[in-house]
C-alpha cells in the first residue's frame, strides 16, 4: 500500500499509525479521508535533510490539499506556503503562517487579490506575464508600497509527465518565455512600484526522475547570469516543486537525494550560497492520505464486473480528469474468498465516474476499501456534482484521531442559495 509504513496491514487489517482504519470508518462513516501526521512530518523531514546547512525556505504548495488542520501541521513544521488565490491566502493566514513566508503564484491574480496580499505583507509575488507586472505595479503605487517580485520563467524543459500537469513547455500557459525573460526583468526593474527580488521556475508535477530538474536549473542559472550582468541583482532562486510520489510502482527520487543533486549543480556553478525557495505539494501530502469507501453493490456482467462504492468522481476526481491510477485495497482482506476482476465505480451519473479499472479484489457489499495516495488533489478538487456532500476528513497522530472536517449535510449544500423570488 502506498504510504507505508504509516499505512500498513497488521493482524489481518489495515492500520493508520496506531489506529484501525475499520474503526475510523465505523465511527465517522464513508466516504472518509484519513491522513497521517507522521507521514507528513516524514515527508517534510526528507526535504529538510537535503537542504541542511543551506539558506532555504520550503513553501508547501497548498493547492495539493488546503484543509486548515493540514496547513497547521506544515506551519508547525516550519514551512511557508505557496498560494495561487486570495482564498488560499486567507487559509494560510488562518493556519498561522507569517505573511513574509507566503509566495503568491498563479497566472491570473486579480487587483483585489494583489491589494490584500500587499496589505498583509507577503514575501513575494511570482509574476507570470508583463501585463501582470504592470498591474501589480499600479496597485502597489496606489497603496504607496513596493511589491516584492520574482518572475516565473518558462525554461521549455519537458518534465516527462502527464500533459495536463506539465507547466514548463512553450505551449503551456505558465511563465514568461525563456528568450523574453531578460527584457521582462529590465521592464520590472524600471517600475517604481516593484522590487525585483528573485527568479522562479516550475516545470510540472508528478516528476519521477532528476534529469528534468537539472536541465531546468541550468537554463535558469544561465538567465541569472544574464540578468545580474544587466545590473539587476537577484536575492533568491525559487526552483519550484513537482516531485512525484508512488501511485503504481513509480520510484521517484527521495527528496533528500534530489536536493543533493540540485545543490551539487548549484555549487558547481557558484550559486550554492544563494537563498533558495522551493514549493513541494504532492510529495508532502499525497501518500499521507487514503480515502475509505464502502462497497454498495456488486454488478457482474458479460463484458465487465462492476464494484459500486459510495465514493465517486466528486470525491476522487483524478481518475476522471487524468485517467490516473490509485491503488485500491481492502481494509479487511478476505484471504479465503476468490478474487474477481472489477471496475471500481461510484454512484455519479457519468461513465467517467470510475476509481479503478480491472482490479483484482475479493469484496462483498458492506466491505470497506482504501483508495491510496489520496492526500493530494482529491479533497482540494472535490465538488458537489450530483448534489453530493463532501466527505469527512480525519487526522491521525499515533493512537489519536481528530475530525478536521465534518461531513456536509444537505442544509450545508444549499446554505448559500436563495429560493425563487421573481414572478
Amino acid at each position: 500500500m502506498p504510504g507505508a509504513p504509516h499505512f500498513a496491514y497488521r493482524d489481518g487489517e489495515l492500520w493508520v499509525e496506531g489506529l484501525r482504519v475499520a474503526d475510523l470508518a465505523r465511527e465517522y462513516g464513508t466516504p472518509l479521508f484519513v491522513y497521517s501526521v507522521a507521514a507528513m512530518r516524514a515527508a517534510v523531514a526528507a526535504y529538510q535533510r537535503g537542504l541542511q546547512g543551506r539558506d532555504a525556505l520550503i513553501c508547501y504548495a497548498m493547492k495539493a490539499n488546503s484543509t486548515l488542520a493540514i496547513l497547521e501541521v506544515f506551519a508547525r513544521a516550519g514551512c511557508g506556503f505557496d498560494i495561487v488565490s486570495g482564498g488560499e491566502l486567507e487559509r494560510a493566514l488562518r493556519a498561522g503562517a507569517p505573511p513574509e513566508r507566503i509566495v503568491f503564484s498563479g497566472v491570473g491574480k486579480t487587483r483585489a487579490e494583489m491589494r490584500r496580499a500587499l496589505q498583509v505583507g507577503i514575501g513575494c509575488f511570482n509574476v507570470e506575464s508583463r501585463a501582470e507586472l504592470d498591474e501589480l505595479d499600479a496597485v502597489a503605487r496606489e497603496l504607496g508600497v513596493r511589491a516584492p517580485v520574482s518572475l516565473r520563467v518558462n525554461p521549455d524543459v519537458d518534465a516527462q509527465t502527464h500533459p495536463y500537469i506539465s507547466t514548463g513547455l512553450k505551449g503551456n500557459k505558465f511563465g514568461i518565455a525563456h528568450d523574453e525573460a531578460l527584457d521582462a526583468y529590465r521592464h520590472a526593474a524600471s517600475l517604481s512600484g516593484l522590487s525585483v527580488v528573485g527568479i522562479d521556475c516550475h516545470i510540472g508535477s508528478q516528476i519521477t526522475n532528476i534529469g528534468p530538474y537539472l536541465d531546468a536549473l541550468d537554463r535558469v542559472l544561465d538567465l541569472v547570469e544574464a540578468i545580474e550582468a544587466a545590473g539587476i541583482p537577484l536575492h533568491h532562486l525559487d526552483l519550484g516543486g513537482g516531485l512525484g510520489i508512488e501511485y503504481h510502482g513509480e520510484q521517484p527520487p527521495a527528496a533528500d537525494a534530489l536536493w543533493q543533486a540540485m545543490l551539487a549543480r548549484l555549487d558547481a556553478r557558484g550559486y550554492g550560497r544563494r537563498r533558495l525557495l522551493l514549493e513541494p505539494g504532492r510529495s508532502l501530502v499525497g501518500n499521507a492520505g487514503i480515502c475509505v469507501t464502502q462497497v454498495l453493490y456488486t454488478k457482474p456482467g458479460a463484458a465487465k464486473n462492476f464494484l459500486i462504492v459510495d465514493a465517486a468522481m466528486n470525491d476522487l476526481p483524478r481518475p476522471a480528469m487524468y485517467e490516473a491510477y490509485h491503488a485500491i485495497a481492502p481494509v479487511r482482506p478476505r484471504p479465503d474468498a476468490p478474487a474477481l476482476t472489477w471496475d471500481v465505480v461510484g454512484p455519479v451519473c457519468e461513465s467517467g465516474d470510475w476509481l479503478g479499472r480491472d482490479r483484482e479484489l475479493a469484496a462483498q457489499p458492506g466491505d470497506w476499501l482504501a483508495v491510496g495516495s489520496a492526500g493530494a488533489y482529491c479533497m482540494s478538487m472535490a465538488s458537489h456534482y450530483n448534489t453530493r456532500s463532501k466527505a469527512a476528513e480525519v487526522l491521525v497522530s499515533g493512537a489519536r484521531a481528530q475530525l478536521i472536517r465534518a461531513r456536509e449535510t444537505v442544509a450545508d449544500l444549499w446554505r448559500q442559495e436563495r429560493a425563487l423570488a421573481l414572478d
